[in-house]
């Protein structure tokens, strides 16, 4: 019995490291991934009238594409964000980010970022992501630097997945946004991709 559980117990160990193996040999090749929207938001912050402290929030809902090409040192991504998402802990907070002179959410539901120019280390991971973002129907440049990049194998969904942190900062008057609000506003973006 003892025997027949370790014969067991040493199979499934073997399996799940040629799933890893095999996994990482697929970094090899260029492929696409799907952003997971429960590990993927976009998060924003400026002063508080007064300067008495720091306002925070996030975007809940996204969604979009990649591809990456870790060899060949190539990659491109889509992430649409949903404005309505708009969460601050307070809601008359949100209710005035979503206003026309903000965000403008009812006539402009989606904010997207896209990018095909990206810097990398010397292990072919990102360090920057250059593109475009487009809010409230204006598109300004924009590139995000990455804060931390990895990618490893999934052993619950059996593909790889690839991530990290990156910042930015934007201008609002880009977008059309000229009164009550900072010049500069940093973004933070975290963001992960399964393999598809």
């Amino acid at each position: 019995m003892r025997r027949a559980a370790r014969g067991v117990a040493t199979a499934l160990r073997t399996a799940a490291f040629a799933t890893a193996s095999a996994l990482a040999a697929a970094d090899a090749l260029a492929a696409p991934y799907t952003i997971d929207p429960t590990h993927t938001f976009v998060y924003f912050e400026w002063p508080a009238p007064g300067g008495l402290s720091t306002q925070r929030g996030r975007f809940d809902r996204t969604q979009g594409e990649a591809e990456f090409d870790r060899l060949g040192r190539s990659a491109s991504v889509e992430v649409r964000i949903d404005t309505r998402s708009v969460s601050t802990g307070v809601g008359a907070l949100d209710a005035r980010l979503c206003s026309a002179g903000l965000l403008d959410c009812e006539a402009h539901r989606q904010a997207v970022f896209r990018a095909a120019q990206f810097g990398f280390d010397d292990s072919g991971l990102p360090t920057q992501a250059s593109g475009s973002l487009t809010l409230r129907g204006r598109t300004a440049a924009i590139t995000l630097k990455a804060l931390r990049f990895n990618c490893y194998p999934n052993l619950l969904l059996l593909r790889e997945v690839c991530g990290g942190d990156f910042e930015a900062t934007i201008a609002p008057a880009d977008f059309g946004i000229a009164t009550g609000v900072p010049e500069r506003i940093p973004l933070f973006v975290q963001i992960e991709a399964i393999k598809q």
